[in-house]
């Protein structure tokens, strides 16, 4: 059990607070309400360039991580479609400087022209070498843009096309500090060797008195369900053929969640797992065979990709595939693989919680998601998992009318 205390500051500012007396470090998180997915379509990949350029420093602290590693301390940062996340790993008892850095650059980022092309040249480069020049680099940009259609779940977080990056101006990322970038859209977590009280009164003193701003309330649109099998064919400059199938999942809040996710891991978790056992040792199919979700808050992706045997043909390894996807949606899993999936994932969970990032990112997030108390519930939803809503699931998902498949093949 996750406990925690929790307040709001005047300005908006929600902080949430876990103390570990187990421990003297600290883990800081500050997330941020706006992902890719509140991006203009014309000007896609701001939102991660942004992020590069928090941490080229404020008005009052020209460089971010030198005061951090001098009390100790690392840091991070990360984004995706739904939220943009910053975090610190310090010594507990040097917290206050964690909280000076990241209320000074919410309140007085310094948002400077030579800068901001320092780091488009940053980004830039990670664009060409992420998903130009690697090899099926660009299966994200391909799936979601037959998967989501005009959805803006359609484009990575690292944007459509790299022009957008190359064209950004610093207006541009001006508006996403002065829209996004404030209390009434962060939420402030600490975990380790704290005390929740003297948390919360540094945070008032170092957050308190920044101007609340109004709060991220885009509603995004649901994505529409894909209506006929699409396949796309690609050269790949890789060694290897390879193929994607993805289909549509619900959305992070709905009751089938954990089920899709509980099916990936039917299909492709552990050594037996059945992709592994059946399609990549037994028949030869795969030199390599996965199973995952994205999880995104929005209606997310389910993924089965694999890289083929030399010789095998992108029909063979469709074919084959498809038998294993009708298998989890027509023959009722047995109790004791369901036993040992549901051993696996509690193991997962229950590692994750021995981790102060970890921990403070899960309360974040579940904050966002409207329920930070999700922390301790989340294995409950596997549990209550039975052999029928497999069957449910899966047959409602793996049809052929709603798959987007994508081909590489090599040169």
């Amino acid at each position: 059990m996750i406990k925690f205390a929790r307040t709001t500051l005047a300005n908006g500012l929600r902080i949430l607070v876990h103390e570990d007396p187990t421990t003297s470090l600290a883990a800081v998180n500050v997330l941020y309400n706006v992902g890719s997915k509140h991006e203009n379509p014309s000007k896609t990949g701001m939102v991660h360039l942004f992020e590069h350029l928090m941490f080229e420093g404020s008005i009052n602290i020209p460089n971010f991580d030198d005061p951090l590693q001098m009390a100790g301390g690392e840091s991070n940062a990360f984004t995706n479609k739904d939220h943009t996340n910053y975090y610190e790993k310090l010594p507990a008892n040097n917290l206050e400087t964690a909280f000076w850095l990241e209320s000074d650059r919410m309140l007085d980022l310094a948002l400077v022209e030579d800068k901001m092309n320092i780091q488009k040249k940053v980004v830039i480069e990670e664009f060409r070498e992420t998903c130009i020049e690697k090899p099926f680099g660009n299966a994200w940009h391909e799936l979601g843009e037959m998967l989501y259609g005009k959805h803006p779940y359609a484009w990575p977080t690292i944007g459509s096309k790299i022009e957008h990056i190359e064209e950004a101006q610093l207006a541009d990322l001006q508006f996403f500090y002065d829209q996004y970038y404030h209390p009434a859209n962060a939420i402030l977590t600490v975990t380790g060797g704290v005390n929740a009280e003297e948390v919360f009164d540094l945070a008032n003193k170092w957050f308190g008195d920044i101007p609340g701003g109004k709060a991220n309330e885009i509603i995004i649109p649901k994505a529409e369900m894909v209506k006929a099998y699409q396949c796309r064919n690609l050269p790949t400059k890789a060694g290897t053929d390879a193929i994607y199938l993805s289909f549509l999942m619900p959305e992070r809040g709905h009751p089938d969640f954990y089920k899709v996710d509980f099916i990936t891991d039917i299909l492709a978790t552990g050594r037996s797992a059945r992709l592994e056992q059946t399609l990549k040792k037994e028949k030869e199919l795969f030199t390599y065979i996965d199973a995952y979700i994205s999880g995104e808050m929005e209606e997310g992706m389910l993924v089965v990709e694999g890289k083929l045997k030399s010789g095998v043909s992108h029909e063979q390894a469709a074919d084959a595939i498809w038998s294993e996807l009708q298998l989890v949606a027509n023959e009722t899993i047995s109790k004791e693989e369901q036993r040992k999936l549901l051993n696996k994932v509690e193991s997962t969970v229950v590692f994750g919680r021995t981790s102060q990032l970890n921990i403070s990112y899960n309360l974040a997030f579940y904050e966002l998601l409207g329920n930070a108390q999700e922390i301790n519930e989340e294995m409950l939803h596997y549990r209550a998992i039975d052999a029928e809503d497999v069957l449910r699931v899966a047959s409602d998902i793996f049809q052929k009318e709603k798959c987007c498949q994508l081909n590489y093949h090599k040169k």
